[in-house]
């Protein structure tokens, strides 16, 4: 049995972009809003604490649990690829890190879309429009003037809760190797080696879901369903010829139902599931709609394409006269110690971000900007999810971050059911063999300054061996896996860009009443961690879409069940 309900506005995904859209449309009680998340509510203990990470990826309650293709880039290998699934989407199981880009990366997006509102400039202010950083008091004044940062909104931004002496001791080291020292990663200029800010309060993991949705759940205006698993869009034809999206088929405790969006659907299901969705619903690239048995509603080649990724290289070293989380977390007393600390203090290393320090560096002195990023862990281990390693040791991860490989993610059978096929093509340019290269012999660069000699550094990864160009980058292909960043395949582009699939206000090529909201509008990836970049998207959009329906005379009113 199918039954049907109507809404003036549909948002599918309540992730990092969904519960701050959810926030911002649902501001007028006149209008009715109803936000579908196929994940549960965010209850968990383990997402609110921060390293409870490690128990919400791969853990099918916080995470679709997605896998790779084998990419013949890194070996031929498949990595896991987390995508949170839970209220707050990836902001409940990410690393928390706070992190715009650069400047550069929103003035590129303003050329490649021909909008000068994406200009770093012009998103400054929506960046500042949420934000509440630890420079602020709860008034949202700052001691001294700050243009760059506000605070007051609904996303915290704070200092982290600890520091380890081998990882001052980096920070020296990569000074000494040229990277200044920086006390804001936020300023559209990120180079230099610094702390990362991060997304808490008071030591607890401080989500989207908690940040856009717990203090508006009371809106009599605001429907929010868990365990919904959206089928497809629901598209009907117009007079003109055009499509119109009416709405999507939903799936909920065995139940199909038909939701009506009066005014428009806007589709944030992250840069995995948006696609698909787009294509189960027949809008896509025809040929491979028609491969896997779907039906071609609208032709769009460039849904699913244009992945973009970063890809990290851990690079491990031994160390000696010092401790890391290796040691402390080998024993019973000191697991102990570390969980009495977060009780009492909320801090230690159950407070830890994955990364704690940061450097954005050249690859080459050549380049023009810092073009990787460091994440400098005071801990090792083989892979995600593996023990740590018997000896002490610390982890500099480092990626490109302007990857020029490019990948898909596209639909695998007309099941919603059915994972879609993730193939990011890691290491498959010149150019992205080149930086890795590059990446692994900055590391050790860093790693050899007078600095670090307290320690002892040896490698351990790559490993000393490895010393041809050929040699680093097999290592690079060896060990490389993802940083969860992926974006780009439902991107914003010109009319006369074939493989745009949104404008640059984010509605889809050829179908009315349709946006996409989230990561994967971006041409191309930002200059680190992407769920800040995200958010600033969603608050952009969020006024569009109000501004729209302003100017179409307001919402129609008529927001029940039929």
């Amino acid at each position: 049995m199918t039954s049907e309900w109507k809404y003036d506005y549909v948002i599918v995904g309540a992730g990092t972009a969904g519960c701050l859209l959810a926030n911002r449309l649902s501001a007028d009680p006149n209008t009715r809003v109803l936000l579908i998340e196929a994940g549960g509510r965010d209850t968990y203990p383990w997402i609110h604490i921060p390293v409870g990470y490690l128990y919400c990826i791969g853990n099918k309650r916080t995470d679709w649990c997605f896998s790779t293709e084998a990419s013949k880039g890194i070996n031929n290998r498949s990595l896991l690829y987390p995508r949170g699934k839970t209220l707050g989407g990836c902001s409940s199981i990410n690393g928390m890190i706070y992190m715009r880009g650069q400047s550069r990366d929103y003035d590129g997006w303003a050329n490649e879309t021909g909008d000068d509102t994406w200009r770093w400039d012009n998103c400054l202010p929506a960046f500042k429009k949420h934000e509440d950083n630890y420079r602020f008091d709860g008034k949202g004044n700052a001691p001294d003037s700050d243009e760059l940062h506000a605070g007051g909104g609904e996303w915290r931004v704070e200092k982290q809760r600890l520091k380890w002496d081998v990882l001052e001791t980096f920070s020296q080291a990569a000074v000494e190797a040229g990277i200044p020292a920086t006390s804001d990663f936020n300023s559209g200029d990120n180079e230099g080696v610094g702390y990362f800010e991060v997304n808490q309060k008071s030591g607890w993991r401080w989500n989207a879901s908690k940040a856009f949705l717990r203090p508006v759940r009371h809106r009599k205006n605001l429907e929010i369903w868990t365990g919904a698993n959206v089928q497809k869009l629901l598209l009907t034809g117009l007079a003109d010829g055009r499509k119109q999206c009416k709405g999507a088929l939903v799936e909920i405790d065995g139940q199909e139902i038909a939701v009506t969006a009066t005014t428009e659907l806007v589709l944030s299901a992250g840069a995995v599931g948006s696609p698909q969705i787009l294509q189960l619903s027949g809008i896509g690239g025809g040929e491979h709609l028609k491969n896997v048995g779907l039906p071609v509603h609208h032709d769009l080649p460039g849904v699913g394409h244009n992945l973009q990724d970063h890809l990290q290289i851990r690079a491990v070293y031994k160390v000696q006269n010092t401790r890391t989380l290796n040691q402390i977390a080998s024993t019973w007393l000191g697991k102990a110690s570390i969980a009495l600390e977060y009780l009492a203090k909320r801090s230690g290393p159950m407070s830890m971000a994955p990364s704690q320090l940061g450097a954005f560096a050249r690859s080459n002195p050549t380049r023009e900007h810092a073009n990787i990023q460091f994440h400098v862990q005071p801990l090792s281990l083989e892979a995600f999810g593996q023990p740590l390693h018997d000896f002490p040791a610390i982890t500099a991860s480092v990626c490109n971050l302007n990857p020029t490989s490019r990948g898909t993610v596209l639909a695998r059978s007309p099941s919603a059911n059915d994972a879609p096929t993730i193939q990011p093509n890691y290491l498959s340019t010149k150019e992205d063999e080149t930086v890795a290269i590059e990446s692994l012999k900055v590391v050790r660069d860093v790693m050899s300054q007078p600095a670090m000699q307290a320690y002892s550094p040896t490698e351990y990864k790559p490993g000393a061996s490895k010393i041809s160009d050929e040699d680093l980058l097999n290592s690079a292909r060896e060990i490389g896996s993802t940083i969860f960043h992926p974006v780009g395949t439902t991107k914003m582009g010109r009319a006369d860009d074939p493989m745009a699939v949104v404008d640059s206000r984010l509605r889809v090529r050829g179908i009315r009443g349709l946006r996409v909201v989230d990561a994967g509008v971006m041409p191309s990836i930002t200059s680190g961690n992407t769920n800040s970049p995200t958010l600033m998207i969603a608050e952009k959009a969020a006024e569009w879409i109000v501004a729209d329906q302003h100017n179409k005379g307001g919402a129609n009113g008529r927001s029940t069940r039929a």
